[in-house]
């Protein structure tokens, strides 16, 4: 490929499928292309939420109530099963859940669109050249502006439970940047996958709802049995959404163990989704 040209790669003129050469593309003009195409990315996003009619009133209400009721039930659950024994506030409790879900609906929801984007925009590829990784990456930009409205149903919450603001507060968002990356990542690993698998989309509901039980969503990161912690800190979930949790929550500063879990297991899964899903691009189109 000629370096000089930095659309050759994704010009349809010039490009050729090689369904049997499986590897890297050119890192250089490939990212190159996708971050002169973001426009493209940011323009499908805007389709799908039109198309998902979250841009009107009750679309945007159903997207809070859905964690919300949730979040109810499962406190009323969790309440009944501890019989009122837990030393922790009812409302500190409560506004645990809720912003738990909050983060948890916002990365479950960023993961499997992500990974039904590439079968979904099947005709799409077919006629168009462009970056694919475009596709999981427009997918999460989608579920973050769903979700920015929860943040705002969340503050009422953890007022109306009289938890007190603090400064710490605002540190939050570096866990959900890292929450982000983290979606990004599995999105493009789950996306690749179901090309090859088309029953991943339908075996990632369950795997989700395991993940939910296994992460300090329900619980707090303390309250983790000693026996089980080992195993659960491996969980990353547990670094990014305790973090999370303590931040937005209790306004606690987290550990040092949980900035480093976050940022580790964020940056593991962008890197090794990214260099899988590019791996397996010039076959996306044969296969699908």
């Amino acid at each position: 490929m000629n370096a000089t040209s930095v659309d050759e790669e994704f010009n349809p003129s010039v490009h050729v499928y090689e369904p049997h050469k499986v590897g890297l593309p050119a890192l250089r003009p490939y990212f190159k292309a996708l971050w002169q195409r973001r426009e493209f990315a940011a323009e499908m996003s805007r389709t799908n939420i039109r198309a998902a009619n979250t841009n009107t009133f009750f679309g945007q209400v159903w997207l809070v109530l859905n964690p919300l009721l949730l979040a109810a039930v499962y406190y009323l659950l969790v309440d009944i099963i501890a019989g009122g024994s837990s030393k922790i506030d009812a409302g500190e409790r409560f506004a645990h859940m809720c912003g738990g879900l909050f983060a948890f609906y916002y990365f479950s929801g960023a993961m499997t669109a992500g990974a039904a984007s590439v079968v979904g925009g099947g005709k799409l590829l077919m006629n168009q050249s462009f970056p694919r990784m475009l596709l999981p990456l427009s997918a999460v930009r989608t579920a973050f502006f769903r979700f920015l409205p929860t943040l705002v149903v969340y503050l009422v919450i953890h007022l109306a439970m009289r938890q007190p603001l603090h400064w710490a507060m605002l540190l939050a968002p570096a866990f959900l940047i890292m929450l982000t990356v983290f979606a990004a990542g599995m999105g493009m690993i789950f996306a690749a996958l179901q090309v090859y698998f088309r029953d991943t989309t339908s075996f990632l509901p369950y795997f989700v709802r395991i993940w939910l039980y296994l992460s300090p969503v329900l619980w707090f990161a303390e309250q983790a049995p000693a026996k089980f912690k080992g195993f659960i800190q491996y969980n990353p979930l547990y670094p990014l959404i305790g973090g999370w949790a303590d931040l937005l929550v209790r306004g606690d500063i987290p550990k040092w163990q949980m900035w480093a879990g976050g940022g580790f297991w964020a940056v593991v899964a962008f890197v090794i989704g990214s260099l899988f899903f590019m791996s397996r691009e010039r076959e996306f189109v044969v296969r699908l």
